[in-house]
């Protein structure tokens, strides 16, 4: 238990976290996806959410949120995603280098499969202010703010050491991710069950692949290898 417990070493604190957080987003993800398919009470919720979005919409508000949804897709990620990745490149931080190209692009396509298992079809709405023909569930702009955003915040986190300041960048990318779900529901093109499951999934494949590669690099410095992180801001 001690060992477990313990923030040092290959199989620590770290470790024991991560299978936590796996296994709490699985079984948070696994409810919401039995709950959609069966047709439960969070359905009725998704309706009647989506057409009073719909109702209440003005016209400021929607070019917001279609800033919001455009700059968190596939290619504004994809943008961002790229351009973290040639920082951590630029600072020799390998470890996290690895980190991020194995969250975004790999949740991604997890996200990809997703779709294609539950097949769900999105909202139907009179006068949509946005219309898409891929499946809806779950929510791959969701999936994809949390997975940059939660790996951003990590790499702040882990060069902060204050907790005010921790605290403050968790919540800012909290912030962001529900700002993106927020966006979704919004312009009528997800179900409030749609973003919800994303950022479970998400915060599940995070937690994978974060823990995979502290795992990994932990193991190499046992073993008296180079470390991954970065010269001059070790970790």
């Amino acid at each position: 238990m001690a060992a477990r417990l313990s923030p040092e070493g290959q199989f620590g604190l770290h470790l024991t976290v991560g299978l936590v957080l796996i296994v709490l987003a699985g079984i948070a993800f696994g409810e919401i996806a039995e709950d959609v398919v069966e047709g439960d009470t969070i359905t009725v919720i998704d309706v009647q959410l989506a057409h009073w979005f719909r109702a209440h919409a003005t016209e400021g508000f929607t070019r917001a949120m279609l800033f919001v949804t455009h700059w968190n897709g596939i290619v504004g990620t994809g943008v961002m995603t790229a351009l973290l990745a040639c920082w951590f490149a630029w600072r020799k931080a390998y470890y996290w280098l690895i980190v991020v190209l194995a969250t975004v692009p790999g949740g991604m396509l997890l996200n990809v499969v997703l779709k294609h298992i539950f097949r769900r079809q999105r909202p139907s709405l009179d006068n949509p202010l946005l219309t898409l023909s891929t499946y809806s569930f779950p929510s791959g702009h969701t999936v994809a703010a949390t997975l940059f955003y939660g790996v951003l915040a990590c790499y702040l986190v882990r060069r902060n050491p204050q907790w005010p300041r921790r605290v403050l960048i968790v919540g800012a990318a909290c912030a962001m991710v529900m700002l993106v779900a927020l966006s979704r529901m919004y312009l009528g093109v997800h179900y409030l069950s749609d973003v919800m499951a994303a950022s479970m999934e998400g915060a599940l494949w995070l937690a994978v692949c974060v823990t995979a590669v502290s795992t990994l690099h932990r193991r190499r410095k046992v073993r008296g290898r180079p470390s991954w992180s970065e010269r001059r801001d070790p970790i």
